[in-house]
């Protein structure tokens, strides 16, 4: 792990740097949109934005980086974000926010997508492991420090916005000093939608539902915690609580789904997922109440992720493997794109505990649907370690974790 940090330790440091900067925004937006007087159903489009933005950065940033490299693309879209997220407070309409959330969407897809391959092709067989474990380790240290952070200064100001701004400027520097040279890139091509969904119905039907339900709880988190009342340091540790608890269940998660049937795995996942965020519906909210909650449902929906698409390279070739995951990534964002839009719909019209609703019903959904394709008898032609995941990262990661099953 050493060696990993000293060989990447600026893109690692420029990674953390703008998950801070992410971090605070996407927390600070739900907060500041109550207090400019957008309702919750124009939240939730301000919010859906970001993913529609970031499943066409998947699908476009590649060809930048073909073009004019890692370094370029990195610090270009890294200058970008750093500009939109200032112009926040600036433009206090909805709408405005709507095409600047996409915009960094977009920006992010292709930060994600240079960073990783960039990790990927300067690390071995022997250390990949290490280096996408680190990655995944700074980025989550970032989106929870973030938390803590938006107790610094009042989210009516402008303060928080800059200071956003300022930690996603600053994470270019590193990248730019650094003397490791970028590697050659070179673009995956996905398998269609239609051989994928033939190979794995489970796998494709449970990444769209998650991606629903992972863009609700991380997108929606904040604006339902303004609805409710619940102040910023409440709303703080509500969303680090979500964020922790996916980092601490995804390791055991994925030992227990490499000894047991992993259709049996979603399933009971989704189960307790279900009967988790029932709490948010029937319980009494206080801090404690709310932060057992949020770890479960954080904890549960992150390696159910990882389980999805693990399930799915359960079926394919080693040569197939790379173009699905760039598949299943356009089919998890597609479910993202619409997952804060109908929860943001479902607020309106039963007020702040569809949020929880919406989220129990993805849970169920998938649980059902996973009950039913159990009892479609079918021979695995593989079987594969779980690799861990964060949910949205790039085709890249998904390919760098399964070039270590082949070096194996």
């Amino acid at each position: 792990m050493f060696s990993v940090m000293r060989n990447s330790w600026a893109l690692l440091l420029g990674m953390m740097l703008l998950m801070l900067g992410n971090g605070i925004q996407g927390t600070l937006l739900g907060i500041r949109g109550k207090i400019e007087g957008f309702s919750t159903l124009e939240m939730s489009y301000v919010m859906a934005a970001y993913s529609l933005g970031f499943l066409l950065g998947s699908r476009f940033a590649p060809r930048m980086i073909q073009h004019v490299g890692h370094v370029r693309v990195f610090s270009a879209l890294g200058s970008l974000i750093s500009a939109v997220m200032i112009l926040f407070p600036v433009a206090p309409d909805w709408i405005a926010w709507a095409g600047m959330r996409m915009i960094l969407g977009y920006c992010f897809a292709g930060v994600y997508i240079s960073a990783e391959s960039w990790l990927n092709a300067s690390s071995t067989n022997e250390n990949r492991g290490q280096s996408l474990s680190a990655y995944m380790i700074v980025n989550m240290i970032g989106v929870v420090a973030a938390q803590f952070l938006m107790n610094l200064r009042d989210p009516g100001g402008c303060d928080l916005f800059i200071f956003s701004s300022i930690l996603v400027s600053l994470a270019v520097t590193p990248i730019l000093l650094s003397a490791a040279r970028a590697p050659s890139f070179e673009q995956i091509q996905p398998l269609p939608i239609r051989q994928l969904f033939r190979t794995s119905p489970l796998g494709c039907v449970g990444l769209f539902l998650l991606g629903a339900l992972f863009s609700t709880l991380f997108g929606m988190a904040s604006v339902w915690g303004s609805e409710v009342g619940l102040s910023v340091q409440n709303i703080s540790i509500f969303i680090a609580s979500i964020y922790v608890g996916g980092l601490v269940l995804q390791y055991p998660v994925g030992w227990a789904s490499d000894r047991w049937d992993r259709r049996a795995m979603i399933l009971w996942l989704s189960v307790a997922g279900a009967v988790a965020t029932t709490g948010g519906l029937i319980l009494t909210w206080n801090m404690v109440v709310l932060s057992v909650l949020g770890f479960l449902a954080g904890g549960i929906a992150n390696p159910l992720y990882s389980l999805l698409v693990a399930y799915v390279n359960d079926y394919l070739a080693e040569a197939e493997m790379a173009g699905a995951s760039a598949g299943l990534l356009f089919i998890y964002g597609l479910g993202s794109i619409g997952g804060p839009m109908v929860t943001g719909w479902l607020m309106g019209h039963v007020g702040p505990s569809g949020f929880f609703l919406f989220i129990m019903v993805m849970f169920m959904a998938i649980a059902a649907y996973a009950a039913w394709r159990m009892t479609r008898g079918r021979r695995r032609l593989f079987r594969r370690r779980l690799r861990t995941l964060a949910p949205g990262a790039s085709s890249v990661a998904v390919e760098a974790s399964l070039s270590r099953d082949s070096a194996n």
